[in-house]
């Protein structure tokens, strides 16, 4: 058994699946569907794939200021903010990962709140 999260859950190839599960709930959501609606959604969930394997412990990184600098224009709010990480955080437990792996992985996006929410 893998020593990380990203190894306990399968690696890349789950976490895509995960995260391709994730952007079918946020696509679905009448809230959140105006900030994709010109999106590049393949090269979003290859992003999206890394940033969350990196948080899982996986071979990626992603800094809080590459965070900001994508999210800054983007003007999402505090609702909408929260609404995604309600949403990852059911796609992980649809997934069946370990209830503790699901709130660190949970916990790990909510500390980027700060670089990805605007402040306007």
């Amino acid at each position: 058994m893998g020593t990380t999260i990203f190894d306990r859950c399968g690696g890349f190839s789950t976490v895509r699946r995960i995260v391709s599960a994730f952007y079918d709930k946020v696509l679905d959501s009448p809230r959140l569907q105006r900030h994709f609606a010109a999106a590049d959604m393949r090269t979003l969930i290859d992003h999206q794939t890394k940033f969350i394997s990196s948080v899982m412990g996986g071979p990626a990184s992603f800094d809080d200021e590459a965070l900001r600098r994508v999210h800054a224009p983007l003007g999402i709010t505090k609702v909408e903010f929260d609404e995604v990480a309600g949403l990852l955080r059911e796609t992980l437990e649809d997934f069946g990962l370990d209830a503790a792996d699901i709130e660190h992985v949970w916990r790990s996006v909510l500390r980027r709140e700060g670089a990805i929410v605007s402040h306007a």
